[in-house]
């Protein structure tokens, strides 16, 4: 059991880590990894008079991740009456009702985020024809306005202000949540696309150890040989597209469309 105030949050491709990482400075409350906190037996979270409560997610297509769906839904959270609950989702372009999901399911163990706030990073996702990474230019003016919109974002959650709802819902929500982004999360939320270049790979075990949820393996059954990576087909990839956006050789791809990588470089 914790004892303490904190933020939990799940990344891949280190935009929201970033973004964690601006609010845990601001208010000197601990990071949690959402993830790392799933492998703990007791997920039993307590907080004392005054403390907050804030919750850090990429927004993956239109929705939040299935791993933080999962991690509200087995967390148990003592809240005080004036617990301050937050929520913060990162998106490439527009997040939907994303947050309406979480809330959702927040809502059922007896939270509410009172304050949301979306924030514009580059985009990462590659497994939509339709979608594309952002140029170059383009993610540095990103990553400039996410700073100062940052800045700003850590001064309600200091202040505790309540009710500042700030999300970019782009100009079809439901559809993008409830049509595309259903067909998105229950049919592309998936390892089995993943294939390797093995004349590229150089078998350095990045992807694995990066893997936040244990689903790649880089060595051969009963020894440390170094093999080109294999993803296990558990069912328990979340599609954060860590492996294949951090392999140094662009040697992990996904689906048959050739696209570009990216990664949060502080």
């Amino acid at each position: 059991m914790y004892f303490c105030t904190m933020i939990f949050y799940f990344s891949g491709t280190g935009n929201t880590k970033w973004v964690a990482q601006q609010l845990s400075e601001a208010t000197g409350e601990q990071l949690l990894f959402i993830p790392d906190e799933l492998r703990r037996d007791d997920c039993h979270y307590t907080l004392t008079k005054g403390e907050r409560l804030g919750f850090c997610f990429p927004t993956h297509g239109w929705q939040p991740p299935h791993i933080v769906r999962a991690f509200i839904r087995q967390a148990v959270f003592d809240i005080q009456p004036d617990t301050y609950v937050y929520a913060v989702t990162t998106c490439g372009d527009n997040m939907g009702h994303a947050m309406r999901i979480l809330n959702k399911e927040l809502k059922a163990m007896g939270l509410t985020a009172r304050s949301m706030f979306a924030i514009l990073m580059p985009e990462s996702n590659v497994c939509f024809s339709f979608l594309h990474l952002d140029t170059k230019e383009r993610e540095r003016e990103k990553i400039e306005a996410a700073k100062k919109r940052m800045q700003h974002v850590c001064q309600v959650v200091v202040d505790r202000q309540q009710d500042v709802v700030e999300l970019i819902r782009g100009a079809i929500p439901y559809t993008y949540t409830y049509v595309i982004g259903s067909y998105y999360n229950k049919h592309l939320i998936t390892d089995e696309k993943f294939w390797v270049d093995e004349d590229a790979c150089i078998q350095c075990g990045l992807c694995a150890r990066l893997c936040p949820v244990d689903d790649i393996v880089c060595t051969s059954a009963g020894d440390e040989k170094k093999l080109p990576p294999r993803w296990k087909h558990d069912g328990s990839c979340t599609n954060c597209l860590a492996c294949y956006h951090h392999c140094p050789q662009h040697a992990i791809h996904w689906g048959t469309m050739k696209r570009g990588q990216y990664y949060f470089k502080p």
